[in-house]
C-alpha cells in the first residue's frame, strides 16, 4: 500500500492474541499527519526493528513492561529524520534513534531520543549490532556469563541478532563457541561466516546427542534466547559453576498453557544447586543502560575493524510489518529482522 505524504499510517493492535499471532491481530490505521507544537518535532521512520519480546507486549499480563492497549500502535525501536522540528535541541534532518513503533510518522518531545550520525552509511545498524541487540548480546555475556578462555560458550538463535554477536564475542575471549540455529542453511552461515566452532540443527533427529558432541568438556556458559526442547538438551551438559544469562524464551512466546510432558522443575532446581549455576535473567535497559555507552565504544571498534560480523534481514514497507513478525517467531526471518518503512 503506497503512502498517502499528508496522512499518518500506523500499524495498532486489533485484537490480543490467542496462542500465535495472526495478521487479524493488527490493524493499518491513517489519520492525518500532525504538526509538532512548540517543544516537539515531527519524526519521519525510515527503519523499524522487529523483536520477540513485541509478543509478550500484546498479552494484557503484568510483566516488566505495560502490555500494549488494545487500539495502540505497536511498540518498537526506530530510526528517524526529524522532518519538521520546534524543539530546541533538534533540527529538520537530524538522524535519531527512538522508541516510535510501527508507524511511518510520530510526534516527541524529545525524550528518549539519542541522535546519530546524520552520515551513517547504514543506520539501521543502530537497532541491530550497534543497538538494542548488540548492547544484549555484550552485557548478558560478559556481566553474567564471564566467559574465560578456553571454557565452552554455547548460545541458542545463533543466527539471530542476539546469538551471532554472543558467540562471536565469545570467540574474541578465547573461549569456544558452539552454536545452534534452525537449518542446516543457518548453521553453515554461523560456522563459515561467524567463526564459531561448531553449529547444531535444533531441527535434527539427533540433536541432542550431536550437541553433546560438539561440548566434549561440556558447557560453561549457556546464553539463552530460546527455552523449551532446546533447553532440555542443554541442561544435562551444564558444569558445575556454569553461567546461563536469560534473555529470552522464544519457544514458549505463544503458549496458552504448560506444555504437556513430565514436570521438570525438581530437575532443573536440583541441577541449579548441584552443580551451583548461575541462571539469572535481565532486562537490558532497566538493568544495564548506565553502561551504554560503555558497550558502543567496543562494539563500534569491533564493528570497524572486521571482528563482529552482522546479517539483517530487510523488509520493504510499513504494511508488511505484521507478516514479518509473524514469520520471525516461527523462526523464518535470517538475521537482524528490520522493516525498511521509508526510504533516505
Amino acid at each position: 500500500m503506497s503512502a498517502n505524504p499528508s496522512m499518518q499510517r500506523a500499524i495498532v493492535l486489533n485484537s490480543r492474541p490467542v496462542g500465535a499471532p495472526t495478521a487479524d491481530n493488527f490493524r493499518l490505521r491513517e489519520t492525518p499527519l500532525p504538526e509538532p507544537a512548540d517543544g516537539q518535532l515531527l519524526l519521519r521512520t525510515l527503519y523499524l526493528s522487529l523483536d520477540p519480546y513485541m509478543r509478550g507486549r500484546m498479552n494484557d499480563a503484568k510483566s516488566y513492561a505495560e502490555p500494549v492497549a488494545i487500539g495502540d500502535v505497536m511498540v518498537g525501536g526506530t530510526v528517524s529524520r526529524v522532518q519538521a522540528s520546534r524543539h530546541p535541541d533538534f533540527k529538520e534532518g537530524d538522524l535519531v534513534l527512538g522508541f516510535s513503533g510501527w508507524q511511518d510518522h510520530a510526534l516527541s518531545d524529545g525524550s528518549g531520543l539519542s541522535k546519530l550520525d546524520p552520515q551513517m552509511k547504514t543506520p539501521s545498524l543502530a537497532l541491530g549490532v550497534l543497538g538494542m541487540p548488540g548492547f544484549t548480546a555484550y552485557m548478558g555475556l560478559l556481566d553474567i556469563g564471564q566467559p574465560k578462555p578456553g571454557e565452552t560458550v554455547v548460545v541458542a538463535a545463533a543466527s539471530g541478532a542476539v546469538g551471532s554477536v554472543v558467540g562471536q564475542i565469545a570467540k574474541l575471549k578465547g573461549c569456544r563457541s558452539v552454536g545452534i540455529a534452525g537449518g542446516p542453511e543457518k548453521c553453515r552461515y554461523v560456522v563459515e561466516q561467524l567463526g564459531f566452532d561448531a553449529c547444531i540443527d535444533h531441527h535434527g533427529a539427533n540433536f541432542a546427542a550431536e550437541l553433546a558432541a560438539a561440548c566434549p568438556e561440556g558447557i560453561d556458559v549457556y546464553f539463552e534466547n530460546v527455552g523449551g526442547a532446546v533447553f532440555d538438551a542443554v541442561l544435562p551438559l551444564l558444569n558445575t559453576s556454569a553461567r546461563v544469562p536469560v534473555c529470552g524464551l522464544i519457544a514458549n512466546y505463544n503458549d496458552t498453557a504448560l506444555p504437556d510432558g513430565p514436570d521438570r522443575l525438581g530437575l532443573l532446581a536440583r541441577t541449579i544447586l548441584t552443580r551451583r549455576i548461575r541462571m539469572q535473567g535481565f532486562i537490558i535497559f532497566d538493568d544495564y543502560g548506565h553502561r551504554y555507552g560503555e558497550f558502543m565504544q567496543q562494539m563500534s571498534q569491533w564493528v570497524q575493524a572486521g571482528k563482529i560480523k552482522f546479517r539483517e534481514d530487510i523488509v520493504e514497507g510499513l504494511d508488511q510489518a505484521p507478516q514479518a513478525f509473524i514469520g520471525m517467531l516461527q523462526g523464518s526471518n535470517f538475521g537482524k529482522l528490520v522493516v525498511r518503512v521509508a526510504g533516505e
